[in-house]
């Protein structure tokens, strides 16, 4: 069994989950999720948490038993407190500004570049050249970031373009004569 899917998932309160046929909706105070239960791993009610189970006699039932309860545990934690990604412009004239669902994109093209966030999803900019994206949702918050940063991707050389707050961009050396 996995080492992971041996913890419990701690409901904390204000949240409940409903179990159904397949699939498990939990609802907390910033909203609700629903994720299909994987066909490999079963999921009980234990007092006040879930646990997951492997099903004996399945491929990779142990495996998927660790992801199930990963995927419970984000679930828990985007419905109570949430998950943002931060991201950071460097270079010169690159800014970023939010209107609404839209995040408009300075970025060195010839075009401002617009791009559209999906429902759930809230974005802002503290600063010109910082980028907050939250939501309920781990995964969607993680892909939006990737899409944005995919725009214009940190160079080696001079270390220009979108990125992670807390990625380090190592920086090559120019060729000499």
């Amino acid at each position: 069994m996995s080492r992971i899917a041996k913890n419990p998932v701690v409901l904390p309160k204000g949240v409940e989950a409903i179990l159904s046929a397949g699939e498990i909706t939990v609802k907390g105070p910033l909203g609700s999720l629903t994720q299909f239960i994987l066909p490999a791993v079963t999921v009980d009610r234990e007092g006040d948490g879930m646990m997951c189970r492997a099903i004996e006699n399945q491929p990779n039932s142990s495996a998927m038993s660790g992801t199930m309860r990963a995927l419970l545990n984000n679930m828990v934690i985007g419905v109570t407190k949430g998950f943002e990604k931060k991201l950071t412009l460097v270079g010169v004239g690159y800014k970023a500004q939010a209107q609404g669902s839209k995040l408009n994109l300075s970025l060195g093209f010839s075009h401002p570049v617009a791009h559209e966030m999906p429902e759930g999803i809230k974005v802002e900019t503290p600063t010109q050249t910082e980028i907050l994206i939250k939501g309920i949702d781990r995964q969607l918050v993680g892909q939006v970031a990737a899409e944005v940063r995919a725009y214009r991707s940190p160079e080696p050389y001079k270390g220009k373009g979108v990125r992670y707050s807390d990625e380090i961009v190592v920086i090559k050396e120019t060729k000499k004569k």
